[in-house]
């Protein structure tokens, strides 16, 4: 870990702090909510090892990246999310026309539709949790969940402006990263208004052998001088995000990918996820899906994990 180089590279209007290890073909990691760079530290060790320069960026909103306005969601759409990322690789990896992209959760989201907007920029996408969102013209996500699991499903809940931030404040960075990073249910989850996280069951005391004390206060640290509005306003721009999205209603992801998920995952669980995945309508929208893999028996690959 002490070998991995820390640097800023001035990407499409932020001061974007990236990690960096290795040399060879590049392999950009695009980490998940709510998480840094460092969620990618053991992958990137393992793959500078073997040949490769691993690149994990904070992303717009998080860690050390600054410039972002965080008083507009507007400004965090899913066209700003992907042209941080293109910018990035033009800054970082002028002279290598496409590269390994591997993303998880949030990343996952960006990583689909940097494919579907530049899959001229990657030679293969490995997305963990997150599936192919298929556009549905009629309803947005948000409208759609909603449909589904009701008002304080956390995206919902996400939605208003300082809200969920309000709630989060007196508990602290370190208890609300706790109990989202350790959380390991299936079932949705809710944020019910006036019991905010009371609704979530407590964490366990130890922590697992994934996330030591050490790692929880890296991300604790982050989080306490960020706050958590940057990452929020991704799901406040998913509205403007179905907005904007119309044109490619029906496209398709034609980049060689690979999908991993875990059995117990929540997104895995949400209504129809299953049958889409493994249907035959996940590979319509990902023609070059080449592989699926559920880790049975875990969480492995979770909607928030390290």
């Amino acid at each position: 870990m002490d070998k991995i180089e820390h640097k800023m590279v001035a990407v499409n209007g932020l001061n974007m702090h990236i990690a960096e290890l290795g040399q060879g073909p590049t392999i950009l990691f695009i980490h998940g909510f709510p998480e840094l760079w460092y969620s990618w530290r053991h992958q990137m060790v393992y793959l500078a090892e073997r040949g490769y320069r691993a690149v994990a960026p904070d992303l717009r909103g998080y860690g050390d990246t600054t410039g972002a306005p965080l008083n507009d969601p507007s400004k965090f759409s899913i066209f700003h999310l992907v042209g941080d990322v293109v910018a990035l690789l033009e800054a970082i990896a002028p002279n290598e026309d496409k590269v390994f992209v591997v993303a998880h959760d949030w990343g996952a989201l960006i990583g689909w539709h940097l494919c579907l907007f530049r899959p001229d920029k990657v030679k293969a996408l490995v997305n963990l949790s997150v599936y192919f969102p298929r556009r549905n013209p009629k309803m947005n996500m948000v409208e759609g969940l909603k449909a589904i699991y009701g008002e304080d499903h956390y995206i919902s809940r996400f939605q208003v402006p300082g809200e969920i931030e309000t709630e989060f404040a007196p508990i602290g960075a370190k208890s609300v990263l706790k109990k989202i990073l350790t959380y390991r249910d299936p079932a949705p989850f809710y944020f019910p208004k006036g019991k905010g996280l009371e609704a979530i069951p407590d964490a366990p005391i130890a922590l697992s052998t994934w996330l030591s004390e050490e790692e929880l206060d890296y991300y604790a640290n982050k989080f306490e001088q960020t706050g958590f509005t940057g990452a929020l306003n991704y799901y406040r721009a998913l509205p403007i995000n179905w907005e904007l999205t119309a044109p490619w209603t029906g496209a398709q992801v034609k980049v060689p990918t690979k999908f991993i998920v875990g059995e117990f995952d929540l997104v895995y669980h949400i209504p129809g996820a299953k049958e889409y995945i493994h249907n035959g309508g996940f590979k319509k929208d990902v023609p070059l899906l080449e592989e699926v893999v559920v880790l049975e028996g875990t969480h492995g690959a979770t909607k928030w994990s390290t």
